[in-house]
């Protein structure tokens, strides 16, 4: 697979996503995107499960260490969230909740007592110098409650961005399912 398929950008929130205007002000507000291959599935719901299937080991080691902290604050910790959604529930994709789904773009999240968020898997068709091309983008949008709120994002902004981008290369390195 060439590497055009690999390369992760960050890119400006999406005018078409419904996260781009969900909240006024948002306290973190970013997106990447990555080329998809032309017979990737087009289904963004079966993207996100693959994406999220996929992640690197290290992801999996620095989610348990989030929720070793955040546990002692009363806030929800990645366990909590598959365990609710256990049952084999549609209702989720890995730890976060489905809150809307189209054609195009499913928007996932969760909301908790510091802060809401939401995360768009936006298939998004676009002009290249090839041609026109599919991409997939995530897009994350947060909005703080409160002062432990902000404190939390400020400290997992930087993690936030390594795991998006790694999630993203990872399942281009490793395939995307084809229709």
């Amino acid at each position: 697979m060439p590497n055009t398929h690999r390369s992760v950008q960050s890119v400006a929130l999406p005018a078409e996503s419904a996260v781009t205007r969900l909240y006024n002000a948002p306290d973190l507000a970013d997106a990447y995107a990555v080329r998809l291959p032309d017979n990737a599935i087009d289904d963004p719901e079966l993207l996100a499960r693959f994406l999220f299937a996929h992640q690197a080991g290290w992801v999996a080691k620095l989610m348990g260490l989030r929720d070793a902290l955040v546990a002692r604050f009363g806030l929800k910790t990645a366990k909590q969230l598959r365990t609710a959604g256990s049952a084999g529930s549609r209702e989720r994709v890995d730890i976060f909740r489905i809150y809307t789904r189209s054609a195009h773009e499913i928007i996932l999240g969760e909301n908790d007592s510091h802060l809401d968020f939401r995360l768009s898997v936006l298939q998004q068709t676009r002009n290249t110098r090839d041609g026109r091309a599919r991409f997939l983008v995530l897009s994350t949008v947060v909005h703080c409650h409160n002062g432990l709120g902000r404190f939390y994002i400020l400290a997992i902004a930087p993690f936030h961005r390594l795991v998006v981008r790694s999630a993203l290369r990872r399942a281009a390195r490793v395939g995307w399912p084809t229709a």
